[in-house]
């Protein structure tokens, strides 16, 4: 199984470093090939603009999304982009370590993704969700923060993680274009706890990607429940 790894921490000996170490390690003991890109130590550009096609835009005001299209039909995306896009369209599993920064990924993770998810390949019209164009890929992602675990949750202050706080990663990214989300693997309080508990994080880590296909999967909107314009189907 091919697994392309995103990681996205400006310090590579921090905890989310570990955390994208031992992604790596657990992968590949499964006999998995793993590829990553680093988007920090890349200097990965998370700033869209007109410089990420290679031919001029077809349209004046541009309209990002569609100069995406057209630029993949033509292969003129910047190389940058052209590298990750074949990564990603390469993997079975599209894995990811972050940090959760103001209930939501890393900008430059935010960027990444604005950048590489193409509208045209990845979704357009109804082709999102189970009918994504990354239909039959799947993701996972370790993330840390430093709440404690009793701060998430359907009664807690912050509210749920997966399906309140980060749902614009999990379904309104990943589940958009298809991909099957397993459930993340999270690091409570990672700045307050010590080594030895850290370390115990990492154990974890590594046995939840080793047992990945055990691992549940995110609820998803079905297409079978919406009619063609996206209102709900009456209950016969």
């Amino acid at each position: 199984m091919q697994v392309h790894l995103v990681h996205a921490h400006p310090e590579p000996r921090s905890f989310g470093a570990a955390m994208r170490d031992t992604m790596r390690s657990a992968f590949e003991s499964r006999g998995d090939l793993v590829t990553i890109s680093d988007l920090y130590a890349m200097g990965f550009n998370p700033v869209v603009s007109s410089a990420d096609f290679d031919s001029p835009v077809s349209s004046d005001p541009m309209v990002y999304t569609l100069e995406q299209r057209r630029a993949y039909a033509a292969g003129s995306l910047a190389p940058d982009i052209h590298r990750e896009l074949e990564h990603v369209l390469a993997a079975d599993v599209l894995a990811f370590t972050f940090p959760v920064f103001w209930f939501s990924t890393p900008a430059i993770l935010k960027g990444w993704i604005d950048r590489v998810f193409l509208s045209g390949p990845f979704y357009g019209g109804r082709r999102i969700y189970g009918a994504g164009g990354l239909s039959g890929k799947r993701a996972f992602a370790a993330v840390s923060l430093g709440g404690r675990e009793h701060m998430f949750g359907p009664q807690s202050i912050h509210g749920e993680l997966e399906t309140g706080m980060l749902r614009h990663f999990f379904q309104g990214t990943l589940g958009y274009v298809g991909l099957a989300v397993h459930q993340p693997f999270v690091a409570y309080h990672v700045p307050y706890v010590d080594d030895a508990l850290r370390t115990g994080m990492l154990a974890e880590l590594h046995c939840s990607v080793v047992g990945l296909d055990a691992r549940p999967l995110l609820p998803m909107p079905s297409l079978q429940a919406y009619d063609e314009t996206f209102l709900p189907k009456q209950a016969s």
